[in-house]
């Protein structure tokens, strides 16, 4: 059993919070605090029932070595604005200077410590380094979603050394949507999936073909499939180490009938120039062009599926949305599931770039579920046990 944030008395206890504020930052500043707010409800509680709260968090991959650039302080900042209050922070996770901030803390202060990655020993889930992290706190709560699916000291090490330990809010929302509502799902049940790597998603593809009425592809990773059919192409991105897995998901599916790849795709030399884009249909691609988007008459045929489908799983953009001229696929597919989504579809998106597609276009707050976890999601939707939840059995 895994216990709940409001199960437990935190009047003049310190909790230690492992969040995910692994969020873009530029020139000092976070330009997108999605994961910070999705916080905020686990921290106002902490708050509110007379806690003394400390918050650990990685971000980007400095490999152990202490990265101004990829420090915590912005994020802090970005914090303390949110709550409207001032924030604590040390530069420093595990340092004797931030074991005594956290010592002098007073009920319904927060203090934050510097980015875990900056010691090699967070991602070998280090004993000693768990160790003085657990130091910091009487109680831990893990309220990272996003690294949940990974074994190191600050979600799982860290664990071993509390009696007292559970999830927060986010964790517990991600959880209800991804393992209850998907235990049953509502049938037809349509998997959508995109994004330019295939090798994280494997596992959730052949997880799926015995489960999902459709299986859906698009985005980068659809032409190390079409590949795998021996269709050319052209300059697209392909996987080479994944074409043989690609053949035989493929050759699984025949049976079930379930597994789409795009009719057409939008093309061009270059992912740069968009003055030159053509559509193509997928066994007429040019070898000097590479395909960017999804193109018409795919958006149609998957719509139609969407349209019929009550229960939709979403990682993964169409294309390179970033892009003004190759946005229009995931543009229009992420239009059509939010008005579904009106009329009762349940769709449940996961993946830090359908979440940014999602944002750009205005449509993050019209969708059932938005997941904070790309990899943690996948592992989850593909039936694997996620350590950093294992951890916190009682």
């Amino acid at each position: 059993m895994v216990k709940t944030l409001k199960t437990f008395d935190l009047k003049n206890k310190t909790v230690l919070l492992r969040v995910d504020y692994n969020v873009p930052v530029d020139n000092d500043k976070v330009v997108d605090d999605f994961r910070i707010k999705q916080t905020l409800p686990t921290i106002k509680h902490c708050l509110d029932s007379g806690a003394k709260l400390v918050i650990s968090s990685h971000l980007g991959r400095p490999k152990s070595k202490k990265d101004r650039s990829l420090s915590l302080m912005p994020v802090g900042e970005a914090l303390a604005d949110c709550l409207e209050m001032p924030i604590k922070f040390s530069s420093d996770c595990v340092s004797e200077d931030a074991h005594n901030v956290t010592l002098g803390l007073k009920p319904g202060e927060i203090h934050l410590l510097e980015n875990l990655r900056f010691y090699d020993e967070e991602v070998n889930n280090d004993y000693d380094f768990s160790a003085k992290l657990a130091k910091h706190g009487d109680i831990f709560i893990n309220d990272a979603f996003g690294t949940a699916h990974r074994s190191h000291a600050s979600n799982v090490g860290v664990a071993n050394h509390f009696s007292r330990k559970g999830i927060g809010f986010l964790i517990e929302n991600e959880l209800n949507f991804l393992s209850k509502i998907l235990s049953k799902p509502a049938r037809p049940l349509t998997l959508l999936l995109g994004g330019a790597k295939i090798d994280t998603k494997i596992d959730l593809i052949d997880h799926y073909i015995g489960i999902a009425d459709k299986i859906l592809i698009g985005g980068g990773m659809a032409f190390t499939l079409l590949e795998s059919r021996g269709i050319n192409v052209g300059k697209s991105i392909v996987d080479k180490s994944k074409v043989l897995s690609g053949v035989e998901l493929i050759n699984k599916a025949k049976l079930k009938k379930n597994l789409f790849l795009p009719k057409d795709v939008v093309c061009a030399k270059s992912i740069d120039d968009g003055s030159d884009q053509n559509i193509y249909d997928i066994t007429k691609i040019p070898d000097d062009q590479m395909g960017l988007d999804i193109g018409p008459k795919t958006i149609e045929s998957y719509s139609k599926y969407i349209s019929e489908s009550n229960t939709i799983i979403w990682n993964g953009p169409m294309g390179v949305f970033e892009s003004s001229f190759y946005e229009n696929g995931t543009k229009s597919l992420a239009n059509h599931i939010a008005t579904c989504t009106q009329n009762g579809l349940i769709s449940i998106m996961g993946g830090g770039d359908t979440a940014s597609a999602l944002r750009k276009f205005n449509l993050e707050d019209k969708m059932s579920h938005l997941s904070t976890g790309g990899g943690a999601s996948i592992e989850l939707l593909s039936g694997k046990n996620l350590p950093a939840i294992f951890a916190l059995e009682v």
